[in-house]
């Protein structure tokens, strides 16, 4: 069974039998996930340190013989997505499906005899709140291929074959990151991933005193419509200037260097993305020594340089980590930053175990007289990756 809630994949299965009128046969979770630190350095050959979280996605399923996928949104509700297996797969409209069809398309490109099938997408993952549900989502879609033709993906090709999907059918240039930590998670670790390798290395965290906090900010601007983009634009840019394949082969020395070669902007997207890069050797170091203040510091240098150097945070996002930072580790919180693609969406924090409550009623109060907004907050342990908890 997933670390999520017991109750969830009973929704799951009733929700499946609602719209369909049968039982179904399959059903398979994925989890979230939530970046520590390490943020926009994926697709820079750079180095990540995510947790597969405690809330996913599930998907029941039951297999049909006319070729047919009929997808449901339990989240989205609205008619199901369908496309027919025996013609080409297609992107359809911008919305969640495309995340599906492009799996889908992968699976039989990968030579999986995958069959018509009727699905319920079930999520306990908020979407939109920088926590990867659209890699939870493809991971699902992907083991839920797995169960259905009796296969076992090479967990990279897997995470691969998920990626093309994002970036083909989602029209998402994203890193690595998401769907490793999805398929790589583990209870009680971290993964550290080196985006160039393609490798990963499991960082327990021990429960010596120190817990994650997620809190949603409940926002998501509209600013953020091809601003990924752009900035991998700028990345690249910034590595072509500097000679080097991607910016993971340089320095913040060599950076510096070469600032009066770069447009402004350029120069500061690379010093991001290269200080980002240390910053996260840095906290596996101090991760494993149990040293939550010195993690705590790096996480707030990683906030701002998100915020100064990348500009991919918002008022929200600035408003939870100024207020982390005036709790302090004397009120609880060792330090805090925004987690995900930026510009709305989630924050970090790493709180002290025994003052999750406090911290949590302090920031939302907090939050909510600052902004007039209802934050989510929830405190998580680093969960496992995807399983298949039904079938025949």
């Amino acid at each position: 069974m997933s670390p999520d809630s017991a109750e969830h994949p009973q929704l799951a299965l009733a929700q499946f039998r609602e719209r369909t009128g049968d039982d179904a046969t399959h059903l398979v979770y994925a989890p979230g996930r939530v970046n520590l630190i390490g943020e926009y350095t994926d697709f820079n050959g750079g180095f990540v340190l995510p947790l597969a979280i405690e809330l996913g996605i599930y998907m029941a399923a039951r297999p049909r013989t006319d070729g047919q996928v009929r997808v449901w949104s339990g989240q989205f509700g609205g008619p199901p997505a369908e496309f027919d297996l025996s013609l080409p797969i297609e992107p359809g409209a911008r919305d969640w499906s495309n995340y599906v069809r492009g799996v889908v398309a992968g699976l039989l490109e990968a030579g999986l005899a995958v069959p018509g099938f009727d699905a319920l997408i079930y999520a306990s993952l908020p979407a939109g709140g920088g926590l990867s549900s659209s890699a939870a989502l493809e991971v699902a879609t992907a083991t839920l291929g797995e169960a259905l033709t009796g296969t076992t993906l090479d967990p990279v090709r897997k995470a691969l074959l998920c990626q093309k999907a994002e970036h083909v059918f989602a029209g998402m240039p994203c890193g690595i990151m998401d769907q490793f930590t999805v398929i790589f998670g583990q209870r009680g670790k971290l993964v550290l991933i080196d985006c160039q390798a393609l490798t990963h290395e499991l960082v327990p965290m021990h429960d010596n005193g120190a817990s994650l906090l997620v809190i949603n900010t409940m926002v998501r601007h509209a600013l953020t419509d091809g601003g990924y983009a752009a900035r991998r634009d700028d990345c690249f840019a910034a590595a072509r200037i500097l000679g080097v394949k991607e910016l993971r082969d340089t320095t913040p020395a060599a950076v510096e260097a070469a600032r009066d070669r770069m447009p402004e902007r350029v120069f500061r997207r690379a010093r991001h993305i290269v200080t980002e890069n240390d910053r996260t050797l840095a906290a596996v170091a101090a991760l494993r020594r149990g040293e939550w203040p010195a993690l705590g510091d790096l996480m707030c240098a990683s906030h701002a340089s998100l915020r100064d150097d990348l500009e991919v945070s918002c008022p929200e996002l600035d408003t939870v980590v100024n207020l982390a930072r005036e709790l302090g580790p004397d009120r609880g919180i060792y330090g805090c930053r925004m987690t995900g693609g930026g510009f709305g969406g989630c924050c970090v924090a790493l709180v002290k175990s025994d003052r999750i409550c406090e911290v949590t009623e302090t920031l939302r109060a907090a939050y909510h007289r600052a902004t007039g907004i209802e934050a989510t907050i929830f405190a998580t342990q680093p969960g496992d990756g995807p399983a298949i908890l039904l079938q025949p």
